[in-house]
């Protein structure tokens, strides 16, 4: 599977009107009214496009090979000025191309908060220490300026319905988060806060949100992970399935899922047909259909104007041999990886896999013997790298980041960036 790169010294910025025109009727009617009207929450200030670089006709292309940066690895980062910022994203962007990857998925938006200037949603907390307050620069900017400045793509990550994990994390809620200005969207689960899958004013919300990305910023794709439903608890939309008229909780919250991704697909080929839209999905196709209610065999098969989805990345962070206490095997990486294979998909449909960089050194956790000792060798990922390019997949990424280059008295994250560096000689 091939990224196609558009050519940089477009400007990509164009007016909501214009943009919208774009859309025609792929999103629903609500999000038309969203993005027409001006909506004061957020962080108050209006995106900045990032500075245009030369088109590299090279990136991506053949092998995706990327790398998850979460708000673990940006909670690390120094955020006090520009300047201090920009040397860690260097830092970091250098260390990405000294593997061998093309592409850094950022994790953007990843507490209904953004990490770039929105008049959405608030500033993240990860910026300031204070969720809402103005950095006084715009970290993606400088993230898009360095990736691209290195060849390498930058996919937007995004968590559509997470508001929050836990008590703590956000510590403290900006007065214009979701949860405050429109409580009536949130669900909570446990000490978490997610926004109800089941409610289009917020579904639509979030396709607002992934339209204001690509249209501002020169991203090359919008990448959404694993947190769709938070609970498969009938009473968090109770009331909207018995006014639904349906029979079928799950398939009608299969629906529910399948609509929002399809509308953010529409709304980012709108703004620009050569962008791509991922999801990754959990490794477990069980889990994602009943639990997290995606609808596999839709987003692999649909092409056309029916799309859903460019490539699906299921979280494959198991080793070879796992074994349940069951006995099951059927979560090793050698049988899931050929399960996820076997599923039927359109030819435009990419199928890439996660890998679980912060199993190196730990274990996976699995019943059979070397459950540890096989993340131990310092080749683990190469290894893993190395078949799943003999089962023809089309690429591969990296959870996460911070696993692979930290501080490590074993060597051990030395050895499998230098294991997997040494796969393309």
């Amino acid at each position: 599977m091939t990224q196609r790169r558009r050519n940089r010294h477009r400007k990509r910025r164009v007016g909501r009107r214009a943009f919208l025109i774009g859309l025609g009727g792929s999103v629903s009617a609500a999000l038309t009214y969203y993005l027409l009207r001006s909506i004061p929450a957020g962080n108050n200030a209006k995106p900045v496009p990032s500075p245009q670089t030369a088109p590299n006709p090279a990136l991506p292309s053949g092998e995706w090979r990327a790398v998850w940066v979460s708000y673990l690895e940006f909670a690390e980062m120094d955020f006090s000025s520009e300047s201090a910022f920009r040397a860690d994203a260097a830092a970091l962007m250098d260390n990405c191309l000294s593997l061998g990857l093309n592409t850094v998925i950022a994790q953007v938006r990843p507490f209904g908060d953004a990490l770039y200037r929105s008049s959405l949603f608030p500033w993240s907390h990860l910026c300031t220490g204070v969720q809402g307050q103005d950095p006084g620069f715009d970290p993606l900017d400088v993230l898009l300026t360095e990736a691209h400045a290195r060849g390498l793509s930058l996919e937007a990550w995004v968590n559509p319905y997470r508001l929050r994990s836990s008590a703590s994390m956000p510590p403290i809620l900006a007065e214009n988060s979701l949860l405050n200005t429109h409580p009536e969207w949130v669900c909570t689960v446990n000490e978490g806060a997610y926004l109800n899958p089941a409610i289009p004013e917020a579904a639509d919300y979030v396709v607002q949100g992934v339209a204001e990305l690509v249209q501002n910023y020169s991203v090359d794709g919008i990448h959404f992970d694993d947190y769709f439903y938070p609970t498969t608890d009938p009473s968090i939309d109770a009331a909207q399935f018995a006014a639904s008229g349906e029979t079928d909780l799950t398939a009608w919250r299969r629906a529910n899922v399948t609509r929002l991704v399809k509308a953010v697909h529409d709304a980012v080929k709108a703004a620009d047909p050569t962008l791509r839209f991922g999801v990754s999905p959990q490794g477990n196709p069980d889990n994602d259909r009943n639990e997290q209610y995606t609808d596999l065999s839709v987003w692999l098969t649909a092409s056309g104007a029916d799309a859903v989805v460019d490539y699906l990345c299921p979280q494959i962070y198991w080793g070879y041999g796992y074994t349940l206490s069951s006995g099951s095997t059927r979560f090793a990486f050698e049988n899931i990886t050929a399960e996820w294979l076997a599923l039927p998909q359109a030819e435009s449909t990419a199928l890439y896999f996660g890998l679980g960089a912060y199993r190196i050194g730990v274990g996976d956790g699995g019943a059979n013997a070397d459950s540890v000792s096989q993340w131990c060798t310092g080749s683990a990922l190469a290894r893993q790298v190395t078949d799943l390019r003999s089962a023809g997949a089309g690429g591969w990424a990296l959870y996460r980041y911070g696993s692979l280059f930290r501080s490590d008295e074993s060597g051990l994250a030395a050895a499998e960036r230098a294991a997997l560096t040494a796969l393309d000689g």
